[in-house]
């Protein structure tokens, strides 16, 4: 892999300590390894679909031929009603021992103690040599990790090579971002009206967090503050002025072929996202599509280590389990083993263990996948602190901003003023 591996001492073991939830007794010292003949019942709770479903039943099953007297008890939602389940569940103290966990909830539940503290399993009972430094990292929350991490995702640019053809406009060759906004604006043109360049990628959250990045900078703080001002937020929506005024696909056109998308639907030839949704654009644009490309975004600064790698999910284990031990054999296994990156594949997104990655079987875009993260490999940082408490809230209200500016009934000035009232409340919640 492209990544150092991170090599660990084994911890002292018996001297780690568990979270405790307030008002409850603490959970046992961890031990080096899980005792095969004690008899335990783990819950895992997931969300997904019946197909996930049947391979993690699957997963199971290769668990239990080597840990027989684990007893997996499993269960699945989609994903709101998932978190609605876990909300209920951690009122009482009651959640289940092992979760598919979501990164932007897993600062929310880590700091109010109803996550156990993984560190003392790390280069134990969790191995964590196939896991390179900066996956481990993106599991840390204060210095302490509730979650490791299943896959990896991480921003690019998509563009549709068919449309391309169509316009007679090579692929974009890389550059600034307003190297991009030229090379929107020419396939716009191009296309005669048929379909746009791309989006306002100053409606998403993200792009800025890029640019702040290859500043020196951070979308929040590890405190929980802003890594940017009025003015920041303000020259980067000015800048997306340029593709509002006919460049980029107006916001009409968004809002008719909800709840697709305009890259979806093929009104847009490019769009900036994460890299494991390349499958469900290619379905959705169905047979007349065969394939798409996957770039780098635009660049701020050369040399930056604007990018990251992302979670596309974790795993977690909750402070009020019974069996620890018991819980950390199962993430391990999860995570780590051939197995489970023969059986879910991709499923989940690109193993993030380089065991599991090796056995997974990766279909063409999978492929692409694995070679865009090998390729930004020089504009990989330090994941971002784990997101602030209330960011998906803060993430919708600046797509709902960018959506007003794109209809042109807001302006930018306004905007801003909309999004730090929000931020403020968010934040001093």
């Amino acid at each position: 892999m492209f990544i150092k591996k991170r090599v660990i001492a084994a911890v002292a073991l018996a001297t780690g300590s568990a979270i405790a939830l307030a008002g409850c007794a603490g959970s046992p010292e961890p031990a080096a390894s899980f005792d095969p003949e004690e008899e335990v019942t783990l819950d895992l709770a997931f969300w997904g679909n019946d197909v996930r479903a049947d391979l993690y039943n699957k997963a199971i099953e290769a668990f239990n031929e080597e840990y027989p007297n684990i007893t997996v008890n499993s269960s699945f939602l989609a994903f709101p009603e998932f978190w609605e389940k876990r909300q209920t569940e951690a009122a009482g103290k009651n959640l289940p021992d092992v979760m598919q966990f979501d990164y932007s909830y897993l600062r929310q539940y880590s700091e109010n103690g109803l996550l156990l503290d993984l560190d003392p399993y790390l280069g134990g009972i969790i191995e964590t040599d196939p896991l390179p430094q900066n996956i481990l990292d993106i599991g840390v929350v204060n210095d302490t990790t509730y979650g490791i991490a299943t896959s990896t995702n991480a921003w690019g640019l998509f563009t549709n090579p068919a449309l391309l053809e169509e316009a007679g406009v090579e692929d974009f060759a890389g550059g600034s971002w307003a190297d991009y906004t030229d090379w929107m604006a020419e396939v716009t043109e191009a296309s005669g009206g048929e379909f746009y360049g791309g989006s306002d990628y100053t409606g998403r959250i993200q792009n800025l967090e890029l640019q702040l990045r290859a500043e020196g900078g951070e979308l929040f703080t590890e405190e929980g503050e802003p890594g940017f001002d009025e003015a920041r937020l303000k020259a980067f929506w000015e800048e997306g002025q340029a593709i509002r005024d006919g460049i980029g696909v107006p916001q009409q056109t968004v809002e008719e072929v909800l709840p697709l998308g305009p890259f979806d639907t093929a009104n847009t030839a490019s769009e900036l996202t994460w890299d494991n949704f390349g499958a469900g654009y290619l379905g959705n644009l169905g047979e007349s599509y065969s394939e798409l490309s996957l770039l780098a975004p635009p660049v701020t600064e050369e040399g930056a280590k604007d990018l990251y790698l992302k979670p596309s999910m974790l795993h977690s284990i909750a402070s009020n389990t019974d069996a620890p031990e018991a819980a950390a054999t199962l993430v391990n296994f999860l995570v780590n083993s051939p197995q489970s990156g023969e059986i879910f594949g991709t499923n989940r997104g690109l193993p993030a263990s380089e065991t599991a990655l090796a056995a997974a079987e990766l279909d063409p875009l999978s492929e692409q996948v694995k070679a865009h993260e090998e390729a930004i490999a020089d504009r990989l940082g330090d994941a971002p602190p784990v997101p602030i408490v209330g960011y998906g809230t803060l993430e919708e209200k600046f797509r709902q901003l960018g959506g007003e500016l794109n209809f042109g009934r807001m302006s930018v000035d306004d905007a801003v003023s909309q999004f730090f009232t929000e931020m403020d409340v968010v934040l001093n919640n």
